[in-house]
C-alpha cells in the first residue's frame, strides 16, 4: 500500500506521529515531492540499514539516517509498489534481515466486522501467511488489541528486545490497534507497551486474548499456533445433552494438587489424564469439574483471580495438552465442567486494570468497581465491550476446548449492588433497589447465547441467596441457568452432621428443611472445596465421635446425599475420608488407602453409591419433580431417624432410611407404598465399608397400615447409617 503525506514529517512531531499513526510515516510511500517512492524505517538503535527487494535480492542502497533514528531511502525511478526486506546492522555489529511490517498496511488499515460472540477469532495474536507471489509467502503474526483511549500502543517482545519504539501499532475508529509483524513464530513472547490518554507510560500489558501465558515472573503472552489438535470426540459431542432426568455426579478437582509428580512438581495435562480419568471412571462419576484453569499469576488464588481468560494455565502444559485432556475425558464417557470467573479480576499491573490508562474493563466508580471481600476489580457489566468480552470467553471454552459446562463462580456477588457493602458504600439502581440490573442482563444474555449456540452444554450458578428463578428460562424472567448450587442444603446438613448425636434431635429440621424449597430451583448438592479450607477441617473431621463414629457419620451422610433430590458434587479427597484440610501445595494423601479399613471402605462406598445412583432411575429421574419424593418418617426427632421414598416415572420406589445415632434400632416399622419383598441395595454400615455389618437383606411387608400406606415392614436400623431398599422384581 502506498500513500503520500501532505508534507514530510518534522523531527519535533516524529515520535508522536510514529507511535500513534506509524503507517502515515513508515513503510513505502510516494515521495512528498512526487519524485518516485520513499521508504522510511524507524530504528533508533541501528547503525545502518539496507533495502533488499524480495525479487532480485540485490541491495537498493543504504538508507540515510535522519534525526531521532528515522532512516529513509529515496527511490526516484520507482513508481510501483514492491515487497522488500530491511537488512539492519545494529550498533553492536549484529545483522538481521526481515520484511518491513509497515509495507503490509492492508492487514492494519482495512478492518473487518467483528463477531461479538467470537472475539477470540479476531483479537490477540493471529498467525497468518501473506502471499508474496503465486509460490511464495511470508509468515507472521497479526497483533490486535482493544485500547480505545490509548495515545499509542506498541507490541514488544524477544523479537525487538522489548523496545516499544520498534513496532508501534496503528489504531482505528473501532478502538483496536493492529500490526502485522512478519517472522514472528510460535512460542515467541510478547506484551503491549501502552501510553495512556495523557501520554503516560503504563506497565507492560499481557494480551487479554492471549492463548498462552508465561509463568511468573515474566508473565508474557506467548504466540500460540492454532487449530493444530485433532479431536476424536465427535460421537460424544453429537450425543451430549442437558437432560435433567439423567444422573449427574461430579468430581470436583484442583488439577495442581490432585496428585503431583514424585519430585513435587506439577504434572502435565496428559499425565493427569492418564491417571485421573481412569480413576473417575472407576469411582463412577459422570463429570469432572475443574477449579479455574484460566491463567492466574497467583497459584494461591486457586484460579479464582484470573488474568488470562483465554489461556489455560501453562503450569500444566500447552493448550493442546489441555485439549488432549478434554478429548480423553470424552472418549472415556466423562463430561468436563469448568469453573468460570466473570465476577471480578485482580489488579495486577500487567492485566486488565486501567488497561489503556482508563477503566475499560472495570467500573470506574469504586462503589461498583471494587470488590471489598477479594480486593479485586469488578467487570463493567453495562459496557457492551465487556459483555462481548466475557460472553465470547464463555463461548471460547465451549467452542475451542469442547467444554461441556460452565460453573459460574460468585453469582451472588454479581447480582447485588450492596453485596458485602455497608450503608453508604453503594448506590441503588434506577428503581431504588439493590439489584445489579446490568449484571442480570449479562447473565441472562450469557445463558441465552450458550443454550442457543451450544444446546448440549450446561451452565451452573454458584448462588447462595434467595434470588428467584436462577435456574428458570430467561423468557420466564429467570436468569437462565440449568442448575443452581444448593448452598442451603449444604450449610444446614453439615451443621447437623457436626453435632454430637445426642443433640441432633433438637436440630432435626436442619436435615428436612431443604425439601420445603427443593423444587423452587433445579439443584446441584455441593460438597465443594469451600468446605475443606480456612480451618473448617474436612468432611471427616467435622464428624463427631471416635474414629469409628466419625467414619460411620461420614458414610451415613454420603448415603443421605446420594439419595436426596438433586445432582451431586463431591470435592476430591472426600471420597477417601481424608483428615487433612486441603492444601493446594500438596497432593492428596493417597497413602491413607493402605491404612486400615476406613479410608478404603469410604472410597468403595462412594463408588457403590455412584453405581446405584446411576443405575436406579428413582434416585435421579425425577430430581426436579415433586412426584419423585415423599416423606415416610419426618418427625422422629427423638431417635434422629429420617425415612423417605424416591420414585421414578414408572412409579418404581426406593426407600431410604437414615439412622443418625450410634444406637441400633430393632423392629423399626415403616409404611411403604408397595407390598411384597424388599431388598437392601446399599447399607453404609456394611463391613465392606468399615461398618459393623448390621444388615437386613430381604424383608417382606405385612398388611399393617403405617405412615399413610396399607402395608409396612420392620427393619433393624444399623447405627449411624443410611440404607436403601427397593422391591424385589
Amino acid at each position: 500500500m502506498i500513500s503520500a503525506p501532505d508534507v514530510a514529517p518534522t523531527v519535533s512531531d516524529l515520535n508522536l506521529v510514529m507511535l500513534s499513526t506509524p503507517f502515515s510515516v513508515l513503510g513505502l510511500h510516494q515521495h512528498p515531492a512526487g519524485k518516485g517512492l520513499v521508504i522510511r524505517a524507524w530504528h533508533p538503535d541501528a547503525k545502518s540499514i539496507e533495502v533488499i527487494p524480495h525479487a532480485g535480492k540485490k541491495s537498493l542502497g543504504q538508507m540515510i539516517l535522519e534525526p531521532e533514528g528515522l532512516f529513509e531511502l529515496h527511490l526516484p525511478r520507482r513508481k510501483n509498489p514492491f515487497v522488500y526486506q530491511l537488512r539492519v546492522t545494529s550498533k553492536d555489529g549484529s545483522v538481521s534481515e526481515y520484511y518491513d511490517p509497515y509495507q503490509f498496511g492492508e492487514y492494519v488499515l482495512h478492518q473487518n466486522d467483528l463477531e461479538p460472540l467470537q472475539l477470540y477469532r479476531h483479537l490477540g495474536s493471529l498467525q497468518i501467511d501473506h502471499k508474496l507471489s503465486a509460490t511464495q509467502s511470508v509468515t507472521g503474526v497479526l497483533f490486535k488489541v482493544y485500547a480505545p483511549n490509548a495515545r499509542s500502543v506498541s507490541v514488544v517482545g524477544d523479537f525487538n528486545n522489548w523496545d516499544g519504539r520498534c513496532h508501534p501499532m496503528a489504531s482505528a475508529d473501532d478502538g483496536i490497534w493492529r500490526l502485522f509483524v512478519p517472522g514472528i513464530k510460535n512460542g515467541d513472547l510478547y506484551k503491549f507497551e501502552i501510553h495512556g490518554p495523557q501520554g503516560e507510560l503504563l506497565p507492560l500489558k499481557t494480551d487479554p486474548f492471549g492463548r498462552k501465558t508465561e509463568q511468573w515472573p515474566g508473565l508474557a503472552s506467548i504466540v500460540e499456533e492454532r487449530d493444530s489438535f485433532s479431536w476424536s470426540d465427535d460421537n460424544w459431542l453429537a450425543q451430549r445433552e442437558v437432560n435433567k432426568q439423567k444422573p449427574m455426579s461430579i468430581y470436583e478437582v484442583h488439577l495442581g494438587s490432585w496428585k503431583k509428580s514424585e519430585d513435587g512438581t506439577f504434572r502435565n495435562y496428559r499425565d493427569i489424564a492418564a491417571e485421573l480419568i481412569p480413576y473417575v471412571q472407576k469411582m463412577g462419576f459422570t463429570h469432572i469439574e475443574m477449579m479455574p484453569i484460566s491463567e492466574h499469576p497467583l497459584y494461591e488464588s486457586w484460579g479464582y483471580q484470573p488474568v488470562g481468560l483465554f489461556a489455560p494455565t501453562s503450569r500444566f502444559g500447552t493448550p493442546d495438552d489441555f485439549r488432549y485432556f478434554v478429548d480423553q475425558c470424552h472418549k472415556a464417557g466423562v463430561g468436563v465442567i469448568l469453573d468460570w470467573v466473570p465476577a471480578h479480576f485482580p489488579e495486577d499491573g500487567h492485566g486488565l486494570v486501567k488497561f489503556d490508562g482508563t477503566a475499560i474493563y472495570e467500573y470506574a466508580d469504586p462503589q461498583r468497581g471494587w470488590h471489598p471481600d477479594w480486593k479485586s476489580l469488578i467487570y463493567n457489566y453495562g459496557s457492551p465491550w465487556v459483555q462481548d468480552f466475557l460472553i465470547s470467553n464463555a463461548m471460547f471454552w465451549l467452542d475451542e476446548y469442547h467444554i461441556d459446562g460452565l460453573r459460574v463462580d460468585a453469582v451472588a456477588s454479581m447480582l447485588y449492588l450492596d453485596y458485602s457493602r455497608k450503608h453508604g458504600e453503594w448506590s441503588p439502581n434506577i428503581h431504588g433497589g439493590n439489584e445489579h440490573l446490568e449484571a442480570v442482563e449479562l447473565l441472562q444474555r450469557l445463558n441465552t447465547e450458550v443454550h442457543t449456540h451450544f444446546p448440549g452444554c450446561m451452565t451452573i450458578a454458584e448462588e447462595s441467596t434467595s434470588w428467584p428463578a436462577v435456574s428458570r428460562p430467561v423468557d420466564q424472567h429467570g436468569l437462565g441457568f440449568d442448575y443452581k448450587w444448593n448452598m442451603g442444603w449444604m450449610h444446614d446438613s453439615l451443621a447437623y452432621m457436626k453435632r454430637d448425636a445426642i443433640y441432633r434431635k433438637h436440630h432435626h429440621n436442619e436435615m428436612t428443611f431443604s425439601m420445603v424449597y427443593a423444587y423452587s430451583e433445579d439443584y446441584v448438592l455441593p460438597l465443594s472445596h469451600d468446605e475443606v479450607v480456612y480451618g473448617k477441617g474436612t468432611l471427616l473431621t467435622r464428624m463427631p465421635g471416635d474414629d469409628w463414629q466419625r467414619f460411620a457419620n461420614l458414610r451415613a451422610y454420603l448415603g443421605f446425599m446420594f439419595a436426596h433430590p438433586g445432582k451431586k458434587l463431591l470435592f476430591m479427597g472426600a471420597e477417601i475420608g481424608t483428615p487433612n484440610e486441603w492444601n493446594l501445595t500438596e497432593s492428596l494423601n493417597w497413602e491413607l488407602l493402605e491404612q486400615g479399613p476406613f479410608h478404603k471402605g469410604t472410597q468403595q462406598l462412594v463408588s457403590d453409591l455412584n453405581s446405584i445412583y446411576k443405575n436406579t432411575p428413582a434416585l435421579h429421574e425425577l430430581d426436579h419433580n415433586r412426584e419423585g419424593f415423599s416423606w415416610l418418617i419426618l418427625d422422629d426427632h427423638n431417635q434422629s431417624v429420617f425415612a423417605f421414598c424416591r420414585m421414578d416415572s414408572d412409579n418404581t420406589p426406593v426407600i431410604v432410611i437414615s439412622n443418625m445415632t450410634p444406637t441400633v434400632r430393632h423392629n423399626y416399622c415403616i409404611g411403604v407404598p408397595q407390598a411384597g419383598e424388599w431388598q437392601e441395595i446399599i447399607n453404609t454400615d456394611s463391613s465392606v465399608y468399615g461398618g459393623s455389618n448390621v444388615a437386613n437383606g430381604t424383608v417382606s411387608t405385612t398388611p399393617d397400615e403405617s405412615h399413610g400406606h396399607p402395608q409396612s415392614f420392620e427393619l433393624t436400623l444399623p447405627p449411624l447409617a443410611t440404607i436403601m431398599l427397593k422391591p424385589v422384581q
